[in-house]
């Protein structure tokens, strides 16, 4: 007689376990803790947050099992590693640290590719005048997005993003220090999730997250807390699916198309798209990292690094050379060959 497989969703990954919420609770046990098979490391299956498996051989007195198979995703995010996401809460700090234009563009740019709903937070309306946050949230509407403005730790005005969370996989992004894990305290209040504070001295967030984790949402669906990053990448998007990512370019390309079907909308003749809208300078910025990548392999990495003074003043500094600047280590140092000085030396050997 062959028994079904037990179902389960992946709710956080912590080395090399996984813990598995399953579709319905056994002798009242409703999570297993499980490993992977040596099968589906052999073929290179990976495990990520928010995937649908096959839990096989349980163990119901110690509350372990094992992932025998992962069905088919519907979409994946690299960074933060997850699966099966329907929707992206894109969270951004009015101040302290203050919005950025590009790094927004970023996120959404990252976020539009899944092909999912898009939700945009700014926190921290409270250490902002009413005009400031008026200003963003019209600046944002005119990109394509409707957004919520609202405080974490002062008012209520944070509840109204309960009935878009609600029956929904939910992953929360955004810069670090714009209180991802406090939102998630509030609508998961019995969770025990970390919440840091913004550095007095770099006036940025302080990484509190150091893994993806699904929590339970009161009103249904599941929201997951992600590690705070800075500058998502842009290496899997092409500049077709980069120019879809836009919401402006979308409205444009459907009210009047371009001459061209594969029209990059930079130089292009009877371009449909370039113009005068915010946000293109942006666009073209993106557009020109992703072709230095494809067509020549141009290493994109900053040649400078942003420091911070005591004052809150930031500056530029040139970023060295590690193959030219970097003292060698001493256990590199006594693995050196000493090389032989004259031919006389090497006759006598």
């Amino acid at each position: 007689m062959t028994v079904a497989p037990l179902l389960g969703l992946v709710r956080a990954v912590q080395a090399n376990y996984y813990r598995v919420r399953l579709g319905q609770p056994y002798y009242g046990i409703d999570e297993l803790l499980c490993v992977r098979r040596s099968r589906l490391k052999k073929i290179g299956q990976h495990v990520y947050v928010g995937d649908w498996v096959e839990v096989s051989h349980p163990d119901w007195q110690g509350q372990r099992g094992a992932i025998s198979n992962v069905l088919p995703r519907r979409n994946q995010l690299q960074r933060p590693a997850i699966a099966n996401v329907e929707q992206v809460l894109l969270l951004f700090a009015l101040a302290d640290p203050e919005p950025d234009a590009l790094q927004m563009t970023r996120f959404l740019i990252t976020a539009e590719v899944l092909g999912v709903e898009i939700l945009v937070g700014l926190t921290k309306a409270d250490l902002v005048s009413d005009a400031l946050e008026t200003l963003w949230r019209d600046r944002l509407r005119s990109w394509g997005y409707n957004s919520y403005g609202f405080s974490i730790t002062a008012g209520q005005q944070w509840q109204a993003l309960l009935r878009p969370l609600s029956n929904k996989v939910t992953v929360v992004c955004g810069p670090s220090g714009v209180g991802k894990s406090s939102l998630i305290r509030h609508l998961h209040p019995d969770g025990k999730i970390r919440v840091g504070a913004i550095s007095e001295h770099w006036h940025k967030g302080q990484h509190t997250t150091r893994h993806v984790e699904l929590f339970p949402l009161p009103t249904g669906g599941w929201i997951a807390d992600t590690p705070g990053f800075n500058q998502p990448e842009l290496l899997a998007i092409t500049p077709q699916q980069l120019a879809q990512a836009f919401p402006e370019i979308r409205q444009r390309s459907a009210t009047q198309p371009c001459q061209f079907d594969n029209c990059r909308h930079h130089q292009e003749p009877n371009c449909a798209v370039r113009g005068n809208w915010e946000r293109y300078p942006l666009y073209l910025s993106c557009l020109a990292e992703l072709e230095a990548i494809k067509n020549y392999g141009v290493d994109t990495a900053p040649h400078s690094k942003t420091k911070t003074d005591r004052h809150g003043a930031q500056h530029q500094e040139p970023l060295l050379d590690p193959k030219k600047y970097r003292r060698r280590s001493r256990r590199q140092q006594h693995q050196q060959l000493t090389p032989l000085d004259t031919e006389e030396e090497v006759m006598d050997v």
